[in-house]
């Protein structure tokens, strides 16, 4: 019944208009086991992956990189971004490319990325999914903070950050934000994808704790301990330089401050659009007890755009 329940959900709340639909191509039997070649070799065999889990676990794994994540990017996440600004013909550069998903998602619809990323296996993934898929990839090795150095050049419509300011310290995170505004044009976007919210009372994406995107990173790093994460509670006991970068690359929620430090005082980012607003499930995902929380915020900080509130930054910010 729970997976009748989520098929429907599924299919009903998110599906990509007929027209993208339309777009989106369809993978051959031999394609497939082409991109699951790549995958394996490049991606997650590396660290004897395959050896710690299960068969079952290692299937899901590659069924969530050829069709889930997919799914997800084809019918929520391009079309998000395609009501704030037509993706077709639209520039785009997204950090945290990853192995190419939602790189494929966008190029489908018609837009120019540029995409990039820290791990040299996913890029050689994404290099394999988008010519297997017919488009000629543009995918670079790049750090997300010295994006400048690389492609300061030129002007985007979108800069995207898919689930990987988390990933970053705050020094990077600044200097990558700062980055990217500068190389947006006018009445263009930046948009934020999938980044844990450290305003929400619960972290879901790290540690699975309440209230620990709250704590300063010393002691964050220290209270690991008692999460129920395996290979994250047990990792992290003496701090010290090297521990404390792994440990912050697991994720750390980010929120409105990073923002105004490195772009503009809250009452002049324009956000534009949130995910939750869009797809209209805001009481669908949060609850009462979520909005209660997300009405007591914004009542703490009057300028608080409600995309600031939700547990995940999923925003688009219009220059």
């Amino acid at each position: 019944m729970k997976r009748i329940i989520k098929k429907f959900v599924k299919e009903g709340f998110y599906k990509a208009p007929k027209k993208m639909k339309n777009n989106q191509m369809v993978f051959s039997e031999g394609q497939i086991k082409e991109l699951t070649v790549s995958l394996e070799k490049n991606y997650l065999d590396r660290g004897n992956t395959k050896s710690r889990l299960s068969e079952q676990d290692y299937k899901k794994a590659i069924n969530g990189q050829i069709f889930e994540r997919l799914y997800y990017n084809r019918n929520r996440i391009a079309p998000w971004l395609n009501k704030v600004r037509e993706l077709k013909g639209a520039s785009v550069l997204e950090i945290g490319c990853g192995t190419g998903i939602s790189t494929l998602a966008l190029m489908e619809q018609g837009a120019k990325v540029t995409g990039v990323d820290v791990d040299a296996g996913a890029l050689e993934v994404a290099k394999d999914r988008l010519k297997i898929a017919g488009f000629e990839p543009d995918v670079h090795l790049v750090n997300g903070d010295d994006i400048a150095d690389h492609f300061g050049d030129k002007k985007f419509d979108f800069i995207i950050y898919y689930a990987v300011l988390e990933h970053m310290t705050v020094e990077e995170r600044l200097k990558s934000l700062e980055q990217a505004w500068g190389m947006l044009k006018e009445e263009s976007y930046l948009a934020v994808i999938e980044t844990p919210n450290r305003l929400w009372y619960y972290d879901s994406h790290t540690a699975a704790m309440p209230f620990y995107d709250w704590l300063p990173d010393d002691l964050a790093f220290y209270y690991s301990k008692f999460s129920d994460r395996a290979n994250f509670k047990d990792s992290y006991r003496d701090l010290n330089d090297e521990d404390m970068m792994k440990f912050l690359r697991w994720g750390r929620g980010a929120s409105y401050h990073e923002f105004e430090v490195a772009i503009a005082p809250l009452h002049e980012l324009k956000v534009v659009s949130s995910l939750m607003k869009f797809e209209k499930s805001t009481f669908f995902k949060l609850g009462f007890k979520g909005l209660r929380y997300v009405r007591f915020l914004k009542s703490i900080h009057k300028r608080l755009n409600s995309g600031f509130c939700y547990p995940y930054l999923d925003i688009i910010i219009k220059k």
